[in-house]
């Protein structure tokens, strides 16, 4: 179908928010994007983008200016706890030399798009909190400050507390994983190169990378609790508990771990993935329709593949009612199964004894023996690329 001079609203200026305006506004359609904050701009945390993400930002020319903002991942070493020791290194330069890893903050990658956006000439309107959405062949969105909006086609990329998700699904009721997870950004004063180092304890994982020109890393440390801690990202906590919690860390972590003077904590809760995505004239893309937990390290590149995906699906079918089909048929099987790949994934870094010697001890072997099948045993998920068609 035609997308010139239809209009397009689409809720939320997050990663795939933002790809897909860019994708619509290429294809000739008016685009608005609405935010509810007061800047396009998120802050203190980091995200990979993987080669099937990256795929994405490559078909809409913008691959470039990732690479000049974010630092290329080389490798990824697990390592135990206790003293920091290697147990396994995943070289990406020598057993995936074609793909490409990056390790970007986050308000880096949405400064590249929200830049490309409004080069492209998307509308973006800041300070527009979304009270409800209204469906219909011509849905309308209905604002906090009474204003009302829509177009021929609205989209939600407004993440896990999405009006259009619960307009489309009803109110859903995520249930708390048993885990938490800290975020923080320490100066690299370590000489960290561009690799993942994972750190693997009982019941809990290290994460740490470089971001932007190597001067800064970001950490993300995941512990299993009993305890309810309230869901979102931005929670402040102090960096005193999370030394606590990861007490017998040593070498390179203990170090990483003492250079945390401001840090946020959140809990993990699993939500379904959305039954529905789309209605007479209304689409989910991203967290939106499937919420996924960060132990695969593909919410930010799900959402690129949502995006250009709906784009795709808009141009190829005769009408919207079609094409939003389409979308959800090419998009709903793999999202769940990356979701179950992540919902799966935390635990293989969380061994205690006896049990993680043994397995840290295959790893070694897997390393030794068959380095290829071990950097390779993703690739339905790094190498899929949705721009091919």
């Amino acid at each position: 179908m035609q997308l010139k001079d239809k209009t397009v609203t689409i809720i939320g200026a997050g990663i795939g928010g933002l790809t897909a305006a860019i994708a619509l506004r290429r294809q000739g359609a008016h685009v608005t994007v609405l935010e509810q904050a007061e800047a396009i701009s998120e802050v203190g945390a980091g995200l990979q983008v993987t080669p099937n993400g990256l795929a994405v930002l490559k078909a809409l020319d913008l691959a470039e200016d990732l690479a000049w903002c974010s630092q290329r991942a080389r490798a990824v070493v697990l390592r135990s706890h206790a003293r920091s020791d290697e147990v396994l290194r995943l070289d990406l330069e020598q057993y995936a030399s074609d793909l490409r890893y990056y390790f970007v903050h986050r308000s880096d990658l949405i400064g590249v798009l929200a830049d490309a956006a409004r080069r492209a000439g998307v509308k973006v309107r800041l300070l527009q909190k979304v009270e409800r959405v209204e469906l219909g062949a011509q849905p309308k969105v209905h604002l906090a400050n009474g204003a009302q909006c829509g177009g021929d086609l609205v989209v939600g990329a407004d993440g896990l507390h999405s009006r259009l998700r619960a307009a489309l699904n009803g109110v859903s009721q995520p249930f708390f994983t048993g885990q938490v997870a800290w975020r923080a950004i320490v100066p690299n004063s370590f000489g960290l190169g561009p690799e993942a180092q994972v750190f693997m304890g009982p019941g809990r994982h290290l994460v740490a990378y470089p971001m932007r020109d190597g001067s800064i890393v970001n950490l993300v440390a995941a512990q299993e609790r009993k305890e309810w801690a309230e869901e979102g990202w931005n929670l402040k906590d102090d960096p005193k508990n999370l030394r606590r919690a990861f007490a017998g860390f040593g070498g390179l972590a203990d170090d990483l771990l003492r250079a945390v003077d401001d840090v946020s904590l959140w809990g993990l809760f699993r939500h379904k993935v959305a039954e529905n995505w789309y209605g007479e004239a209304v689409a989910l893309l991203g967290d939106a329709a499937h919420p996924t937990l960060p132990f695969m390290a593909q919410g930010a590149n799900l959402a690129l593949e949502d995006a250009w995906a709906l784009s795709v699906s808009l141009e190829e079918a005769p009408d919207v009612a079609s094409a939003l089909a389409l979308y959800q048929r090419r998009r709903s099987e793999r999202a769940a199964k990356v979701v179950a790949a992540a919902n799966s994934n935390a635990w293989k870094y969380h061994l205690r004894p006896p049990f993680s010697w043994p397995a840290h001890q295959i790893l070694k072997l897997g390393g030794r023996f068959a380095p290829r099948r071990m950097v390779g045993q993703f690739d339905w998920i790094y190498r899929h690329d949705v721009t091919a068609g």
